[in-house]
């Protein structure tokens, strides 16, 4: 990875996908109840699909707007099998996306993430109904639901690991160079320094 002039990291690895699931399989090893493989395969692709903004937004007369998920979901049911499908997967996995890694922009919203956990839930039931197997493994998207606060919480550390080295490079670096550390630039990135070290 490499660091913008913004302090964001930028992943340059050719392959985002296996980054994310390196990323997820690492948290979900020192989890107390791990998750199977296969769900953080799944979660994994969610991330990779999700990395590009239009996936997680639609436009609608020219503005960008977020996804009416709730709407979305009780409109399936008018659909035939194919559309079900589709927009079922895209309910429950915006859901997951929104509930897990962007659990932050939720606070910003009028409601909270228990609502889109209830919609995602309820759109990888309604998703295993109409197509029960993922990778061979039946009743696949039943065990997403039944997961999906584990999963949401995998991706919100991984997340804030992210947030916390990118601060934490920063940090390093201000070091290096004789900057001036601040207690908010410590508090950001968690990092405690010795007293003899810190500069006010």
């Amino acid at each position: 990875m490499n660091q913008s002039e913004s302090g964001k990291k930028i992943i340059t690895t050719a392959n985002l996908q296996g980054y994310f699931f390196e990323g997820l399989l690492e948290i979900n090893r020192n989890s107390i109840c791990p998750l199977p493989e296969s769900i953080i395969y799944y979660s994994s692709n969610v991330l990779d699909k999700f990395a590009l903004s239009e996936h997680l937004f639609e436009i609608q007369e020219g503005k960008v707007r977020d996804k009416i998920l709730g709407t979305k979901l009780l409109e399936a049911t008018q659909l035939n099998r194919d559309d079900q499908m589709r927009v079922y997967k895209e309910v429950a996995d915006t859901s997951l996306i929104v509930c897990g890694y962007f659990s932050e922009s939720v606070n910003r919203k009028i409601v909270d993430t228990s609502y889109y956990a209830q919609l995602g839930m309820m759109a990888y039931e309604h998703l295993n109904n109409v197509l029960p197997a993922f990778l061979d493994i039946p009743c696949f998207y039943h065990m997403v639901a039944t997961s999906f606060g584990h999963v949401t919480n995998l991706m919100t550390i991984l997340a804030s690991k992210e947030r916390a080295g990118s601060q934490n490079e920063l940090l390093f670096k201000k070091m290096m160079n004789g900057e001036s550390i601040s207690d908010k630039d410590m508090l950001i990135g968690g990092v405690t320094l010795p007293i003899s070290k810190k500069v006010s």
